[in-house]
């Protein structure tokens, strides 16, 4: 039930309309959530609404408008609550951060997939600037997409780039066509293109999205979103594509792969991974994509020798077969890692797993808290440790950091 501040204007989403609802015709009212505060002090403010909408009312700004919220909040954190006889409801988790320096190939591709996002992030702020925000929008939420898969693995960020060089050259050609038929080829116009493809204008409120459909939405903007509003801008955006494609390919084609040898370090020797007799305990890695998922499945099935010892949950998984993908990893001792995207993140119980590792960070911190949540459950008895790997001197490795504070906040 979340809503938000674009300026001065809040934007509910549906769940937090009828949230309203109920609000202003029951008499008793209780909200039950493992995430109220995602951060953003406005945001929880407008949460508490749904409670008290006078007490709550208006915008708020730092250092003036604060109000006490302990007659109306209990707040429960894990590691305090205690069963009847006083033992601990949950057991002690452990994180650990992962570091890892990326190979010299690597860190030249991350660089200058960097430059490239930045100089579209640039242009897109012009054309918010220049009264086309909606377009400027796509573009920017397209980039910042693609600047996360960087951080995920070659694999993800090759077919990103591949994919979208692509679409853009598929525009390319649907732009020379009309433009002859108008014969005005040298003067022609992106924009009419652009208005033909993107009609529903990104009126998409990404918080209403489950996994599933926020990874279409990802997919259809990074692939065609761009800020060229020429034929000649089009094909110079193209041309820088095709060169990083071809670069991430190398990087791909070589082999090395430094954030995939520290994960494999970790399922072969940390002792956290290995019953006293020596058999292999189930392992939960999440990934924030899917080509990325694929990409580990391949993997860690030669690694462990098996196709069957590992399983995969992401947003194209109907309902149904994720339950029996669920039932298989949390029932089969030959089954031994499962490999997710957030589609496993809320709701299903994994807790016959205590191991998980984030191979990719979420850039919501309430994600985070939600993934653990599958093995630290009520029921789970054994010590459950997440390992989080984190590239440093990246983009990925300052935003963990603020994640961090985020948390703590």
């Amino acid at each position: 039930m979340a809503a938000h501040y674009f300026g001065n204007e809040v934007k509910e989403t549906k769940r937090y309309r009828l949230g309203k609802t109920l609000g202003a015709t029951t008499r008793h009212f209780l909200l039950m959530t493992a995430t109220p505060h995602a951060g953003k002090e406005e945001d929880f403010q407008l949460f508490m609404a749904l409670l008290d909408a006078d007490r709550f009312e208006g915008k708020q700004r730092d250092g003036v408008h604060t109000v006490d919220v302990t007659d109306m909040m209990r707040r429960m954190v894990k590691e305090q609550l205690l069963r009847f006889d006083g033992r601990p409801l949950f057991p002690e988790r452990r994180a650990t951060t992962v570091p890892y320096q990326l190979s010299g190939p690597e860190q030249q591709l991350y660089a200058d997939v960097t430059d490239y996002v930045t100089n579209e992030m640039n242009r897109a702020e012009r054309l918010a600037a220049e009264g086309e925000g909606r377009r400027g929008n796509r573009v920017g939420f397209a980039v910042t997409v693609l600047q996360r898969r960087l951080a995920s693995s070659p694999e993800a960020i090759y077919q990103s780039l591949k994919r979208r060089r692509q679409r853009l050259e598929a525009r390319a050609q649907e732009v020379r066509i009309q433009a002859r038929s108008a014969q005005l080829l040298g003067d022609y116009r992106l924009s009419v293109a652009l208005d033909e493809s993107d009609r529903d204008d990104f009126e998409v409120d990404l918080e209403d999205l489950d996994d599933a459909e926020l990874e279409t939405v990802e997919e259809e903007l990074v692939d065609q979103a761009t800020s060229a509003r020429t034929l000649a801008e089009l094909e110079v955006e193209i041309q820088i594509l095709t060169a990083l494609e071809e670069q991430a390919d190398r990087v791909r084609q070589s082999g090395i792969d430094k954030k995939w040898t520290e994960l494999l370090g970790l399922i072969g020797d940390a002792p956290e991974m290995f019953e006293p007799d020596g058999t292999r305990r189930k392992l939960i890695v999440f990934t924030e994509h899917r080509d990325t998922l694929n990409y580990l499945v391949n993997k860690l099935s030669t690694y462990l020798g098996r196709a069957d010892a590992v399983v995969a949950i992401h947003g194209g998984v109907a309902r149904e077969q994720r339950k029996v993908i669920q039932e298989r990893f949390t029932q089969d001792k030959d089954c031994v890692v499962l490999v997710a995207t957030d589609a496993a993140g809320e709701g299903l119980n994994l807790q016959r797993a205590h191991l998980l590792v984030n191979y990719d960070l979420p850039w919501n911190p309430n994600r985070i808290e939600q993934r653990f949540g599958r093995v630290h459950r009520i029921g789970q008895t054994e010590v459950c440790h997440l390992w989080n790997l984190v590239a440093d001197d990246t983009r990925e490795g300052q935003v963990y950091r603020r994640l961090l504070d985020k948390l703590a906040e």
